[in-house]
């Protein structure tokens, strides 16, 4: 079982950075894959990143490349979203996701993830 608690959301204006954190309970961390999702109101939840349990992949949906940075410390039981350049479309519930790394692994479907957390809320104003 893995516990996952999202942090460091808010409201930023157009142009702004903010790092979500997102912190796990659980010894077996490093063994995770873990990805970012986020739901915008009346849309279906999307891919924003992943990385591989080692840290040695990450994935990016093409609306954030460039923008958003995903990375870990399996130290600190912990994986982050650096957001730059962040745009009114990037506006939404974030969450993140972990599953148990496996081979052919899919990490752009959330269907692949088994633990969530609860989400934290971002708004990036015009």
């Amino acid at each position: 079982q893995v516990q996952l608690v999202e942090s460091g959301g808010g409201l930023v204006q157009a142009g702004g950075s903010l790092r979500l954190s997102c912190a796990a309970s659980g010894r077996t961390f490093g063994f995770y894959n873990m990805g970012w999702f986020r739901q915008a109101p009346g849309k279906e939840r999307g891919f924003v990143a992943a990385i591989s349990w080692s840290g040695g992949t990450t994935y990016y949906a093409d609306s954030v490349k460039g923008r958003f940075t995903i990375s870990r410390d399996n130290a600190k039981n912990t994986v982050y979203l650096q957001m730059n350049s962040l745009k009114p479309e990037d506006t939404a519930v974030y969450y993140c996701a972990a599953a148990y790394a496996a081979l052919d692994f899919g990490y752009t479907r959330a269907t692949e993830y088994a633990y969530w957390g609860q989400g934290t809320q971002v708004t990036v104003s015009s």
